[in-house]
């Protein structure tokens, strides 16, 4: 049997954040690039402004980018091939309203300052629509590429987690393995929120209590309904007993949304081919379960992109408008 979570409200940030996750509701975005490319890792990436512009018209909350900086094999998905910061600022100047969220910035292949400066930047000339997602990072392959250790990778994130946090405080001096920043020098831009919202991705090599004490939310990944809500309950627990607010979690969802609205749902990676109405089901199901975000995935969908926007705009997105 599902259990409600208790409605309250999320402790605020910026305005993506706020707008994207309120307690006991479930908001609705979408992966870029909004296209399917089921038979190559790389995708064409045509008319990708005006689908996202198009997102926008009918009212999904957050369009999510992904850091993938090399087209490795063995992972079979090259995102949306641009650099995630260089396209949330195309993104910023080609929409108004839809929040401009990262699914995550992998820290340890990055240095934080630049980090820190990119996403303020982009807080900052998108009116505060940043959601930022981090990531210790999963794929091998791209450590040696930039002459990283992937056994590190757990506490070089811890590092420059708390790098990117120091750089939103005026004239911080501090000391990490990322370098001493200090003789009153300070990191311009400062976001719209006065602190940016971190969301954690997984585990990212750190402890539950970790995460729960520093992130500002909380990414994981589909399971089914009575084992999802286990993890989500932990979670809250978790928070409850070290004394932390109320923290959202989003999870993504890959979907092929099938013609007839009743067709029943079959596996498919990471997700499902459904109609809408079980869809609408399933979307409830999570929300019940205490989930607040939802980033639809529709790399597999066989329809065509425009149409399969506009019918979740039409029949899916009006049940979970605030």
């Amino acid at each position: 049997m599902l259990t409600r979570v208790e409605n309250q409200d999320f402790e605020p940030s910026n305005s993506g954040f706020n707008s994207v996750f309120r307690k006991n509701r479930l908001s609705i975005g979408l992966v870029v690039p909004l296209e399917s490319y089921s038979r190559s890792p790389v995708p064409e990436t045509k008319q990708h402004l005006e689908r996202v512009q198009l997102a926008e018209r009918l009212g999904f909350s957050a369009v999510w980018l992904r850091d993938v900086p090399f087209n490795v094999p063995s992972f079979g998905d090259a995102g949306q091939i641009f650099d995630p910061f260089v396209y949330l600022g195309f993104l910023a100047a080609g929409t108004r309203s839809i929040a401009l969220g990262v699914a995550s910035i992998v820290l340890p292949l990055r240095h934080p300052a630049h980090v820190a400066k990119a996403a303020a930047s982009v807080d900052q000339l998108s009116g505060g629509r940043l959601i930022l997602g981090v990531a210790s990072g999963d794929r091998p392959e791209e450590f040696p590429a930039m002459n990283q250790p992937f056994e590190a990778r757990g506490e070089r994130f811890r590092e420059s987690f708390g790098y990117i946090r120091k750089m939103a405080e005026t004239g911080a001096s501090f000391s990490s393995c990322y370098g001493s920043p200090s003789f009153g020098m300070d990191m311009l831009p400062k976001t719209t929120g006065g602190r940016l919202p971190l969301l954690v991705t997984g585990g990212s090599r750190q402890h539950p209590d970790w995460t729960a004490e520093h992130a500002d939310g909380w990414m994981t990944y589909p399971r089914e309904l009575p084992a999802q809500q286990r993890v989500i309950s932990e979670w809250r627990d978790r928070l409850a007993e070290m004394g932390q607010p109320d923290k959202p979690v989003l999870q993504p969802l890959y979907v092929d949304l099938a013609p007839d609205p009743g067709a029943p749902p079959r596996p498919i990676h990471l997700g499902m081919r459904l109609g809408v109405r079980y869809l609408k089901s399933y979307l409830n199901g999570l929300r019940t379960i205490g989930i607040n975000h939802v980033a639809l995935n529709l790399r597999f969908n066989e329809a065509d992109i425009e149409d399969t926007l506009n019918r979740l705009g039409d029949d899916l997105l009006p049940e979970f408008h605030s």
